[in-house]
């Protein structure tokens, strides 16, 4: 299952230690499960969207991917490459090259950019890392990639706090671009943006994939977004996929009684349709400890006896369309 695609999860496995707060001596009582042996797969020049709530392992899944935290256990091939195997090495090289194929655009363009450093810095600061451009060309790049996302040349002398949280975005995108990515994780890079807004910036990462051929991870809890963007989307429970599947197939078909409380809770924008939404019940278990069996069970209306003992596998159910449940 997954064996095949640009980017290929697997048994990715991350466990966060937890510890007692002593006095002379930390001890480790627990762990924080917060990605558990989740498996999928990312084809070349697609938008592969993971959704869930708050805390679900999304984010963590996008740092493993990227190496920017150590997995616990687990893979990560990218265009036929262990990742981990080659930041594992002492070849600073690979590890430049590696870095090169895949950037990031973080959820917070406030937080992302360095407030002392004018646009045109942020942006040649890959350059200067990498080494991949002469000194003289540099400005003009910058300049070029200003244009390709929206934004004039005489803003690389500006500030971040010149910019509207929009434009910013714009630059964290102009910053991934820098060192001309093939694969890029966008976590969650509309949530703090007004709506006309979002629309533009999802706008501009869908020319810039078919213009520049690019690969995306995208991660949102706006799920008309991700449904405008992405062509498969996984969906995350408690660090586990549940439910994964092409966009409209799992949008006009939940399987998941979890998926279908997430669809159906989405606001319909017309007073005349009384939206009814799936209530789940009860809060999100712990991480540390996680439920025995399908870990959404507690919440679950249609849980039997059987949820609690048995861990669901991700199972073929339709044509590319996984679902774990009993």
């Amino acid at each position: 299952m997954f064996d095949s695609g640009f980017i290929q999860v697997k048994h990715l496995v991350k466990y966060f230690p937890v510890y007692s707060t002593g006095v002379l001596a930390k001890k480790q009582v627990g762990q924080v499960h917060a990605v558990d042996d989740i498996t999928f797969n990312i084809n070349k020049q697609e938008t592969f969207a993971l959704v869930g709530e708050s805390g679900c392992g999304k984010t963590t899944t996008a740092r493993l991917i990227l190496n920017l935290i150590a997995p616990t256990s687990g893979e990560v091939i990218v265009d036929g490459e262990n990742i981990f195997e080659k930041f594992n090495s002492s070849n600073k090289e690979e590890k430049l090259k590696i870095r090169r194929k895949m950037q990031m655009v973080f959820q917070n363009p406030y937080g992302s950019l360095d407030p002392r450093m004018t646009v045109s810095d942020i942006i040649s600061e890959p350059f200067v890392i990498h080494g991949h451009l002469e000194k003289e060309k540099r400005s003009e790049r910058v300049y070029e990639l200003l244009k390709l996302v929206g934004l004039e040349e005489y803003h690389a002398e500006r500030y971040p706090h010149e910019f509207s949280g929009g434009q910013r975005q714009r630059i964290c995108i102009a910053r991934a671009l820098a060192v001309e990515p093939e694969f890029i994780v966008a976590d969650e890079p509309v949530s703090s943006l007004d709506v006309s807004i979002r629309a533009q910036i999802l706008n501009l990462m869908g020319d810039l994939q078919k213009n520049m051929g690019l690969t995306y991870l995208y991660i949102s809890h706006d799920l008309s977004s991700v449904r405008q963007i992405s062509q498969r989307v996984g969906v995350m429970y408690l660090g586990e996929i549940v439910e994964l599947a092409d966009t409209d197939e799992l949008f006009d078909n939940p399987l998941h009684p979890y998926t279908q409380a997430l669809i159906e809770s989405v606001p319909i924008p017309d007073p005349k349709v009384k939206n009814i939404k799936a209530r789940l019940k009860g809060e999100v278990p712990s991480p540390i400890t996680p439920p025995a069996g399908c870990r959404f069970n507690p919440r679950c209306s249609k849980a039997t006896g059987e949820c609690s003992l048995k861990r669901p596998e991700l199972k073929l159910v339709g044509k590319g369309h996984y679902l774990a449940c009993t």
